[in-house]
């Protein structure tokens, strides 16, 4: 099959190769797994951390394909799969701890083999490139908001609301989980993204410090690395999550955890059209430019997600 692999740690711009002869192998399906002819695929700087070999104690052997989201068509089914068949249509973060333990064969590639158990299906209404960008980010925004409690009456500060994780951050906290007011950071030239998701307030963080921000929040949700600032946002007694390995004290670090159910919750509210995802205008990047897009995201410019479609 196609893929994208890389054999040694160090920068994408000098490991990551495009394998077009179709010598990589197919990988080998487990009992509790399905084989997914992927369709598209999603970016997320994790790939690019775990590329330099930041995870290297618990990462899978070497060569390494890249990639954990995946939106693609289940073509065959391992002898303990229950509930999904050949022919679904399905979506997912193929690592269930995507800090260890990690797939050596990711979703860069025409095919990948996942548990049953970290997929759902593909709403109806999602092409694959939407459903793609969408599970390691917004399972990382509900897992965090759902440490935090019930939302009803409280206000949610997101730090990088423009971003893949915290564009829907904004949407869990208003329509999934209920909160009253919703504030989010971005750059000048994003403010009218962040009011078209329905932030109440949008602040420019080039002319804003958040320490003298005259407001304090019940939850502030850290999707950029600032919690020391975060901190000083939040009210006696709220709570900070923040996503990046280093947190201030008081500051609660989210490490995520795949989890189909966890889709399946929230399929409702993206079939309904409450909950939309975000895919970056320039995208989505061909299969044949999977280097040029991990350039674009390491921009920090992208604006929702970076979709990798077609995958052939």
């Amino acid at each position: 099959m196609k893929a994208w692999m890389y054999y040694e740690y160090g920068s994408f711009t000098d490991v990551l190769k495009f394998d077009e002869a179709r010598t990589t192998s197919v990988p080998q399906v487990k009992d509790d797994q399905v084989l997914i002819k992927v369709v598209a695929a999603a970016l997320n700087p994790i790939d690019a951390k775990r590329m330099t070999g930041f995870f290297k104690p618990t990462d899978s052997p070497l060569p390494t394909i890249p990639g954990y989201d995946v939106g693609g068509v289940v073509v065959k089914v391992g002898a303990q799969v229950k509930q999904l068949k050949v022919g679904d249509e399905v979506y997912g973060n193929i690592n269930e701890e995507p800090l260890r333990d990690t797939k050596q064969f990711g979703s860069l590639a025409e095919y990948t083999a996942v548990e049953e158990k970290l997929l759902a299906l593909k709403p109806k209404n999602l092409s694959f490139p939407e459903a793609a960008g969408l599970p390691l980010a917004i399972e990382t925004a509900y897992q965090g908001l759902e440490r935090c409690g019930p939302l009803h009456g409280k206000s949610v500060l997101v730090l990088g609301g423009a971003g893949g994780v915290g564009s829907l951050v904004i949407q869990l906290a208003k329509h999934v989980f209920g909160a009253s007011r919703v504030a989010a950071t971005s750059s000048s030239g994003k403010l009218e993204f962040l009011k078209s998701l329905g932030v109440d307030l949008a602040i420019d963080y080039t002319k804003e410090n958040l320490e003298d921000l005259p407001e304090k929040f019940d939850v502030v949700f850290d999707g950029i690395g600032q919690s020391d600032k975060a901190v000083k946002a939040m009210k006696e007694g709220g709570n900070v999550v923040g996503i990046i390995v280093e947190v201030t004290p008081a500051a609660y670090r989210m490490i995520v955890t795949s989890d189909g159910s966890d889709l399946e919750k929230l399929n409702p509210f993206l079939e309904s059209g409450k909950v939309k995802p975000i895919v970056d205008p320039k995208g989505p990047f061909p299969f044949s430019q999977v280097a040029e897009a991990f350039a674009y995201l390491k921009t920090g410019r992208a604006t929702g997600k970076v979709v990798i479609y077609p995958i052939p």
